[in-house]
């Protein structure tokens, strides 16, 4: 197939890398110009997915409409506060007919809508497909064994995008909760940056594993007041996207976390960083989003006022362990 790839960060450049291996015409789409001379000229991309051999297949590209030429699978993978300018610009050189695959996480701030919401609604009457699941860019690029998901209401639009990425590392599973899937990949990010705060002010396993599990309690909570279904979240995008987020080393949303919860400011942590936290930015969307649906949820409200309101994140932690005593099930 000819597919494109639009956004040339780290997840999307593992994306394409994946796309050209398993034997797709594949041309990732980059707006600096050092990501496009380095894949083409040296098949790495130092800047956000440093160490990493590509596929001397894939090509890159600072052309956005020759990028996606003729493509018959285009996937998305801008960050979440710029999807819909870029899939604006995407939009008049995209075929009617194409596949559209959103790899990015997150709610958008201003409307409260999924991604895949966003991409339908620049990019009308083309099939899309979410992609979630717990899966790094760099292990994904160092081709070691990972699992998603590919969510859409099509069934052979889902089942598209499973055989095209799918490989002897990359298995892809089917699903039809387009809403669980996307809410599960956009709110575990919230949760990983609560655990990283607490591990950041020095507590430990038991603390973690307390903020996974009713994270995902509220994390369901909200997805199914959306019409999302409870076993979703109990999958691979759910706990499983959460688990990895929250534990691993490489999550750049736990680091934020740590980094907060050891006395930095939410502006000194992003300074020094290039790429883009997206547990920051869906704080505040989730924070919003629930009070809109009218569901709690007291840890993004914790997390909500340690990166925006200056609580301190020790006080945060403490109002959470005083919350009125409850059923675990309510």
């Amino acid at each position: 197939m000819r597919c494109a790839v639009v956004g040339g960060g780290a997840w999307g450049t593992a994306l394409a890398d994946l796309l050209a291996r398993n034997g797709h015409e594949t041309v990732l789409w980059a707006r600096e110009d050092d990501v496009v001379e380095g894949i083409n000229r040296r098949h790495e991309n130092a800047r956000f997915l440093a160490g990493a051999p590509l596929s001397a297949a894939l090509r890159a590209s600072g052309d956005l409409a020759a990028a996606v030429e003729g493509a018959e699978l285009v996937t998305m993978a801008a960050p979440s506060h710029v999807l819909r300018a870029v899939s604006s610009r995407t939009a008049p050189g995209v075929r009617a007919d194409a596949t559209l695959v959103v790899a990015t996480k997150g709610i958008e701030r201003e409307t409260l809508a999924i991604m895949t919401r966003v991409v339908e609604e620049e990019l009308p009457g083309r099939s899309v497909v979410a992609l979630s699941g717990p899966s790094f860019a760099a292990e994904v690029a160092a081709r070691q064994p990972t699992a998603i998901v590919a969510a859409s209401e099509r069934l052979d639009a889902a089942e598209l995008a499973q055989r095209a990425f799918s490989s002897r590392e990359f298995r892809v599973y089917t699903n039809d909760d387009v809403t669980g899937v996307e809410l599960g990949g956009a709110l575990k990010n919230v949760m990983a940056v609560a655990t990283g705060i607490a591990e950041g002010v020095g507590l430990g396993f038991n603390s973690r594993a307390a903020l996974i599990t009713r994270g995902l309690a509220e994390m369901t909570r909200l997805g199914t007041s959306l019409g999302a279904r409870l076993e979703t979240f109990a999958g691979l995008a759910g706990i499983g996207d959460l688990v990895l987020t929250c534990t691993g080393a490489l999550s750049r949303n736990r680091a934020v976390g740590v980094e907060i919860g050891r006395g930095a400011t939410l502006e000194q942590v992003l300074s020094n960083r290039e790429t883009v936290a997206e547990g920051v930015l869906n704080t505040q969307s989730a924070d919003a989003l629930a009070a809109a649906q009218g569901v709690e949820m007291p840890i993004v409200t914790a997390v909500h006022r340690v990166l925006f309101e200056g609580q301190a994140a020790r006080q945060a932690i403490a109002e959470l362990m005083a919350r009125d005593l409850r059923a675990e099930r309510d």
